[in-house]
């Protein structure tokens, strides 16, 4: 198959997990004898063309007001203005049909089109391509990206999302198959009506990740040291977190790992004066793990999968998560990890406590950690999976056209 990978970047411009996985999957099919080229953006105008790891990468100028992955922060009237623009983005699609009457692919997978936009889908339908839309977060359903607002997780679109988002259910009829990297993801997408013509698929992320020893046995009333990994921002429900740990009354310790807006974060060592709660900036998440007892997640918005609570389970690291999205799918009450509760805020200071007082317990969950999350380890299952979904989609009949 010749097969062209479109997302808003790629390595080495990496903004989060999608673009990893994206690179891991783009090399795998390479690896398996298929001819790959990846569409991405960068900040300068033009295109360009380079080869990265052996990999054939175009770069576009993103043809919008600014570029978003800047630090410079937007006003709000800013931020619409491009969002407004990038709900349908002729200029963008005009890239991609370049594209593809340079490459001439036998089908394109599609992943983050922040940027983009999904007005690219258009180009290709009409080509005969057959579209397979990988979703890896909510920005075709919300331009936020996460469907919060308000210090709640939306359970309907807001007139927001609703006025940028109003043709996307239609737009998506032509795509052929849509993969989710978690059952909950897909489902959130689809309770809206969007792909319903496609084929549905989950194929969740990976990582390789050496197996590191395991941790020591815990003993009655050991010291625990308590920690969390990822970006300082609300939606990941770090407030809730510090509070409930202030309320122990046993020898405990947090660290927190990763950064975010300065004034947040200041707002947040703010809020943990006086515990034994540490910030410790960027870190190699390896070496944190190997050093904490238990991760803890308590994300207030539905995680489109929660690869940092993997990476835990597969440093035997027990992992305490908010029961929401699809860290439902990985972390497993009493098996891996213990669930908290955002609506029961003490619920999160219950399982801590149970952790310390119960070493059992723990013990056990740290023993089963590795073993929970070995299939979603495997690369070569991931790479599999997608060729299957990708060569289903080729042997299809082309979609109907559009009324």
């Amino acid at each position: 198959m010749k097969i062209v990978y479109i997302n808003s970047l790629y390595s080495p411009l990496i903004e989060g997990g999608a673009e990893i996985s994206l690179k891991l999957i783009v090399e795998g099919m390479k690896s398996l004898g298929h001819d790959v080229a990846v569409l991405s953006m960068m900040p300068e105008e033009g295109l360009k063309k380079e080869v990265i790891d052996g990999v054939k990468v175009y770069r576009s100028g993103l043809h919008n007001s600014y570029w978003p992955y800047s630090k410079a922060k937007k006003n709000k009237l800013s931020r619409l203005a491009w969002h407004y623009r990038d709900q349908s983005n002729a200029a963008m699609a005009d890239v991609v049909k370049k594209i593809l009457s340079a490459e001439r692919p036998d089908v394109v997978s599609c992943h983050n089109l922040a940027g983009w936009s999904s007005e690219v889908w258009k180009p290709i339908y009409e080509a005969g391509i057959p579209i397979v839309q990988v979703l890896h977060d909510l920005y075709l359903l919300c331009p936020n990206s996460n469907m919060f607002k308000n210090e709640e997780t939306c359970k309907t679109q807001c007139w927001s999302c609703k006025v940028l988002r109003r043709n996307h259910p239609e737009k998506s009829k032509q795509v052929s198959a849509v993969v989710g990297i978690s059952n909950s993801i897909l489902q959130r997408f689809t309770d809206f009506g969007y792909f319903p013509k496609a084929s549905k698929h989950i194929i969740y992320n990976t990582r390789t990740i050496p197996n590191p020893p395991s941790k020591p046995l815990r003993k009655s009333e050991q010291p625990i040291h308590f920690g969390y990994l990822g970006t300082l921002s609300k939606v990941k429900g770090l407030e809730w977190l510090i509070e409930q740990f202030k309320k122990l009354d046993f020898n405990a310790r947090l660290s927190i790992a990763g950064k975010g807006d300065k004034e947040y974060e200041a707002y947040l060592k703010e809020k943990s004066s006086g515990a034994t709660i540490e910030f410790m900036g960027y870190v190699n998440s390896t070496e944190f793990l190997a050093e904490i007892d238990v991760l803890i997640v308590p994300s207030l918005w539905e995680e489109p999968l929660g690869m940092v609570a993997i990476e835990a389970l597969a440093n035997h690291v027990p992992v305490i998560a908010n029961k929401r999205g699809g860290l439902q799918e990985t972390v497993k009450d009493g098996i891996n990890g213990l669930y908290c509760y955002d609506i029961e805020p003490e619920s999160l200071n219950a399982v801590m406590r149970q952790l310390y007082f119960e070493p059992a317990l723990y013990n056990q969950l740290s023993r089963n950690a590795r073993s929970s999350v070995a299939s979603i380890l495997d690369a070569d299952r991931m790479i599999g999976e997608y060729e299957d979904v990708l060569k289903q989609a080729l042997n299809n009949p082309k979609l109907e056209a559009l009324k």
